[in-house]
């Protein structure tokens, strides 16, 4: 006897399995709420993790701090000195604390951004007028009043530091600037005092990765690209494998060249008049490429083809700065009916020397019009100021300075690649110390500058006590980078803050060699950009971080196990029990 219950209780399992799990499985994998933590608890732990950046970060300053080693998911460790870099490097597991050290990470971003140095200064200026901000606070403040306070006193000292300013005249100066900002390595500020000298300052100074142990200076002027002679047989001058002509007609063109008809016209005017001729194309191949070759071996015909550099738009420009330094045409133009077959003598450029390997393309003294050159640079200026991509502005400088002094590469030479990072992290910041205080001068070094900014202070006009508390933070926070450098140099950093501020307005602390002495003879300065934007960035970013109340995160994710629909139909095995009543 079949007894019902026990035979529909499998069908039934199993068809209602599936259905139940998606109803449950919502609720059993619940996504993850928010934890929200308000006042001085989420300030307290904010503060820990900007006080753990900062530390972190704090410890590369001046002449005789230390480096920091950062794990990277692949390759090997980076060891930096750069107060950006140790930043970026830093992420907290505690989720309030990251939220603080993030903040400050801004602050060293946004000041790496726009001075290109000082993210060291910014995150100790930043983590002094959080610390002092949240204790006032916490004893009944108006953090609103005292945002406000800050920021005048900030714009008052803006103020003061460009009236101690003074602009960079000499080279021996930028040198001083360089050697600073790459602590105290007098063979980096040299070689960027030369380059600087050599393309001039508004000159494109670039850095490399170098091929030797020592640092070295190249000098590339005229216009030098990286694509070299398409075919070997070009070849003319056996040493250095290279083509080298004199006086030498240059033909440029955006399209690709296969027909031996669209070169021969060009081909022949080239050799009617003796002169050499240098084919800049998309690309060239086929018939064309090889009757070039035949008539350079079998009749000694002087050419040469090169790839054109770049690629899309960046090509193009590229074209028509060529033909504007050396006078040509640019032939195959979109939208403009100009055949390579109907070549006149007056549409080729012409260039004084040509030397071409296998690797790049050197274009010297080119017969360009001066006064078109002159509104191709003006141009050029106006786009970089337009543009916002780093990218563009890098491409743009480069144009730039081909049309006008020339690329300085300063090729950066170690024993190993994690030594070659450290000295080029220390190069670049000084090179974009140079380049500001260029931009707006200098000050006395060594956080001097803002202890002499501090008098400045008494001036500032508050309406309310909360609004004093603010200018009275900056004040006290205008003395932490000169007592870090004077910390990481093993003295006593307020004794150190104490006898500066005593002393004569350009007496300051070099800390490298332990004494007190005039600054700016010494050559201990910074640039004013540098210091100002620190300043200006730290106090933004700290003083609204003393005006929140609550911090709002994501709680971690926790997986759960979620149990699979398909399988509850192997509960209805139970039934089989019910089999027994057959026997």
């Amino acid at each position: 006897m079949y007894r019902l219950p026990s035979v529909l209780r499998p069908l039934a399992t199993r068809a209602l399995a599936p259905s139940m799990a998606r109803v449950v499985a919502p609720f059993a994998s619940r996504t993850y709420a928010k934890d929200i933590k308000f006042g001085g608890d989420a300030r307290a732990l904010m503060l820990q993790g900007v006080d753990i950046l900062a530390d972190a970060v704090g410890v590369t300053l001046g002449p005789k701090g230390r480096n920091v080693i950062l794990e990277q998911s692949w390759g090997s460790p980076k060891i930096t000195k750069d107060g950006v870099t140790v930043a970026k490097g830093i992420e907290l597991k505690d989720k309030y604390m990251n939220v603080g050290a993030k903040l400050v990470q801004d602050v060293a971003n946004n000041t790496n951004e726009e001075a290109g140095d000082g993210t060291t200064t910014a995150t100790i200026l930043a983590r002094a007028i959080a610390k002092e901000g949240f204790e006032k606070i916490s004893k009944g403040a108006n953090p609103v009043e005292i945002r406000r306070g800050v920021m005048l006193a900030v714009d008052k000292i803006v103020e003061e530091l460009k009236n101690l300013s003074k602009p960079v005249t000499t080279p021996e100066e930028i040198a001083q600037v360089a050697t600073i900002s790459a602590n105290g390595d007098k063979e980096i500020g040299n070689l960027i005092s030369m380059a600087m000298k050599k393309v001039g300052r508004d000159g494109v100074i670039t850095v490399k990765d170098g091929k030797t142990l020592h640092d070295e200076l190249e000098i590339i002027e005229g216009m030098k690209f990286d694509r070299g002679y398409i075919s070997p047989y070009f070849i003319n001058t056996p040493k250095g494998q290279k083509v080298e002509y004199q006086d030498a007609f240059l033909l440029l063109c955006e399209k690709k060249i296969s027909s031996i008809q669209q070169i021969v016209p060009a081909l022949e005017l080239a050799n009617s008049q003796r002169k050499p001729l240098v084919i800049v194309a998309e690309d060239i191949d086929g018939e064309a490429l090889s009757t070039m070759v035949l008539n350079r071996l079998k009749v000694g015909l002087q050419v040469v083809a090169v790839k054109a550099p770049g690629f899309g738009d960046n090509r193009k420009n590229q074209l028509h700065d060529m033909a504007i330094a050396t006078g040509g045409m640019v032939f195959g133009q979109e939208g403009i009916d100009l055949k390579l077959e109907e070549i006149q003598a007056q549409d080729f450029g012409v260039i004084g020397e040509v030397a071409i390997t296998k690797d790049d393309t050197l274009l010297l003294k080119g017969k360009g019009d001066k006064e078109a050159m002159e509104r191709r640079v003006a141009q050029i200026k106006d786009e970089i100021d337009d543009t916002t991509s780093e990218y563009e502005k890098e491409k743009l400088s480069e144009r730039l300075a081909k049309l006008s002094d020339g690329v300085a590469v300063l090729k950066i030479g170690g024993s190993s690649d994690v030594e070659v990072n450290e000295k080029k992290d220390r190069v670049n910041d000084a090179l974009n110390a140079t380049k500001a205080a260029v931009e707006e001068g200098i000050v006395i070094g060594g956080g001097v500058a803002l202890l002499r900014c501090i008098p400045s202070l008494d001036a500032v006009e508050c309406e309310n006590k909360d609004q004093e508390t603010g200018v009275e933070i900056v004040r006290r926070s205008l003395r932490m980078p000169t007592t870090t450098i004077a910390n990481n140099a093993g003295v006593e950093g307020a004794l150190v803050v104490e006898k500066v501020l005593e002393a004569s307005p350009e007496i300051g602390y070099d800390a490298l060699n332990g004494q007190y002495v005039d600054m700016i003879k010494a050559g201990i300065i910074d640039p004013t950009k540098v210091v100002r934007t620190a300043l200006v960035d730290a106090s933004g970013v700290a003083s609204l971080l003393t005006t929140s109340e609550a911090v709002v995160t994501e709680l971690p994710k926790e997986e759960k196990d979620v149990p699979m629909g398909g399988m509850g139909g192997m509960g209805g095995m139970g039934g089989m029990g019910g089999m027994g009543g057959m026997m």
